[in-house]
């Protein structure tokens, strides 16, 4: 008998809460106290599960999130997370029943993509999803940096103040808006995420341990940057000297200032030796503010968001474009929802009008190389020599490389 795939009962959260801690190999402890708080934040009609012999052996959610697009709209998105199957049950199309129920609803409440972080790659291209921003981080080595350690501080009026997690959810909300509303593929945070990320309610079962914040300053008082950062590893070297690793764990900014100042100050804390970026943009400025940039060594270049797009026209008709021009795109989409012909005209302003049409297509694309280039960070002339998209008139890959491609490359800097 095939296992019943389903919305999730208030009395089964306990049970889908350790299926999923099984499914990310996680230990499967589920505190009352962690249990009461999920069923009380959760969108219960979006959290779905599967169940054989009444245990449950699929974890599946969705909520929705608004997603910076090339331009600066957020548009509403059908965010997906705790996808897992228990390793008992592999293979059956647990998966496949879940997304695709979801992902319909999801276009019928009107949002116009899906996201989510990619455990693996192989998996969600086959639903329609494309990766649509990547992520490096580096590891720097201090010494190498060629920073003055004796250099005061930020100059011009400025200041670096270290804060606790209550300044944190007061001042980042603000700072964090006006960051995203300038980056695309940076999602929204509620006030719960800033609860969840400042220890206010349990993240899990594992006890909450307090990073460190600093806020920079400008001269004028405005809060322009916060990182958070945390001391993973501390020893002594063999010379005798202190030898502490620092993980950056978020680092915010809306101005150069302020980018530069937090970076140069992570790097001068005592005992220091090697600093840990964290998932930055690949596009970051982080190594060339150094006066070495070679003292960041890249340690990891990955996929990070993947968007599928819902409805094809009002996802094309949000963001704006590089250049004026029309485009006819033939989408093929693997479900069945979202797929057809469209005519895309972009204006001199960058705006566009998106509409069905029956005219001959200049280019045909899967729905997840829409997906990928989206938001403005994948070249179509790539995706055209990978064999994802087919041009059916001569320059029109190149047309559209130049149209959707966006001056800075998208970065989400959250997981979900």
């Amino acid at each position: 008998m095939s296992p019943d795939v389903r919305p999730v009962t208030e009395s089964e959260v306990t049970d889908w809460l350790r299926a999923c801690r099984i499914g990310f190999l996680q230990s499967p402890e589920v505190s009352e106290e962690l249990a009461a708080d999920r069923l009380a934040h959760f969108d219960m009609p979006r959290v779905r599960g599967a169940f054989d012999a009444g245990r449950c052996v699929a974890t599946y959610r969705s909520y929705t999130q608004q997603l910076t697009v090339p331009g600066g709209a957020a548009v509403p998105a059908n965010a997906v997370s705790n996808v897992t199957v228990s390793p008992t049950h592999r293979r059956r199309g647990l998966l496949t029943s879940m997304i695709a129920s979801d992902l319909a609803a999801a276009k019928e409440r009107g949002e116009i993509v899906s996201t989510l972080i990619a455990a693996e790659f192989p998996i969600y291209g086959r639903y329609g999803f494309g990766p649509a921003t990547w992520f490096t981080e580096w590891s720097i080595d201090v010494a190498r940096t060629g920073l003055d350690p004796r250099r005061p501080g930020p100059g011009d009026g400025a200041r670096i103040d270290l804060a606790d997690g209550e300044e944190v959810r007061k001042l980042g909300p603000e700072l964090y808006d006006r960051f995203r509303a300038d980056r695309a593929g940076a999602a929204d945070r509620d006030a719960r995420w800033w609860q969840l990320n400042t220890g206010v309610v349990p993240a899990g079962p594992e006890p909450w341990r307090e990073p460190f914040y600093a806020l920079y300053r400008s001269a004028t008082g405005d809060v322009e940057g916060l990182a958070v950062y945390r001391a993973a590893a501390s020893g002594w070297s063999d010379a005798g000297q202190p030898d502490t690793a620092l993980e950056v764990e978020k680092l915010i900014t809306v101005s150069p200032a302020a980018e530069r100042a937090l970076w140069h100050f992570v790097c001068s804390v005592d005992w220091v030796t090697t600093v840990r970026s964290g998932r930055r943009a690949p596009d970051d400025l982080l190594p060339l503010l150094f006066p070495d940039p070679r003292a960041a060594r890249t340690v990891t270049c990955a996929d990070f968001l993947w968007v599928r797009v819902l409805d094809v026209v009002r996802a094309l008709e949000a963001r704006t474009y590089g250049i004026p021009g029309r485009l006819v795109l033939e989408v093929h989409d693997p479900l069945g929802q979202a797929g057809g012909r469209f005519r895309l005209e972009v204006a001199s302003d960058g705006k566009a009008e998106c509409s069905p049409t029956g005219v001959a297509a200049d280019l045909s694309l899967d729905l997840g190389a829409l997906g990928s280039v989206y938001l403005g960070d994948e070249s179509m002339l790539r995706l055209m020599a990978l064999g994802r998209v087919s041009e059916h008139r001569a320059g029109a890959a190149a047309l559209a490389d130049a149209v959707f491609r966006a001056p800075r490359r998208a970065w989400c800097p959250d997981m979900f």
